[in-house]
């Protein structure tokens, strides 16, 4: 019996090793981001609010607008600005429009906001060091290749689409179903 499925309790095997790959992987991110959380928590941050931070900060005095910051995420966020609307009520970010285009907005780190980073950086630094320090160097990298591998798959749609349908061959297109118009 495999350890997560000691761990969740589960008698009955995986329904594949995909889905046992794929609840590992989520069962690992939710286990190394507590302590992160915990280190973060004082100063009342989200990991999402830290990386939108740290983005900030290696943007620079040219900023980011909220669609680059977003594309930088390391985690998907639907609601970038709520993200920069709390971080800009801290004090840890400004945002100015531009004159041309008054639609784009772009967002800084300021000093307040550098000064959170800076006091964060070690205590971050130390808590990934401690999750991951009984991982030999060359399983680390093994690891990271591995992970980079399985966000490079096609997107489930993809593959749907890819997929021919039951009865139809490469590239028809399935009949058309709804209510058909009444000729007269």
């Amino acid at each position: 019996m495999g350890a997560l499925l000691q761990d969740l309790k589960q008698g009955r095997p995986f329904a594949s090793p995909e889905v046992e790959a794929y609840l590992n992987l989520v069962r690992t991110a939710d286990f190394l981001t507590r302590d992160v959380s915990a280190v973060l928590k004082p100063q009342q941050l989200s990991e999402a609010q830290y990386n939108v931070l740290r983005i900030l900060r290696g943007a620079g005095e040219t900023g980011h607008t909220c669609s680059e910051i977003a594309s930088r995420l390391v985690t998907r966020d639907p609601d970038v600005t709520r993200l920069l609307d709390k971080l800009e009520g801290r004090g840890w970010l400004t945002r100015t429009r531009a004159p041309v285009d008054r639609r784009v907005v772009t967002a800084r780190i300021t000093a307040a906001g550098l000064t959170v980073l800076k006091t964060l950086d070690r205590p971050v630094s130390d808590a990934v060091a401690r999750l991951l320090a009984h991982v030999p160097a060359a399983k680390l990298r093994a690891l990271i290749g591995l992970l980079e591998l399985a966000r490079t798959a096609p997107t489930v749609t993809t593959r749907a689409l890819d997929r021919p349908r039951a009865g139809l061959h490469v590239g028809q297109r399935p009949p058309r179903v709804g209510r058909r118009r009444e000729t007269a």
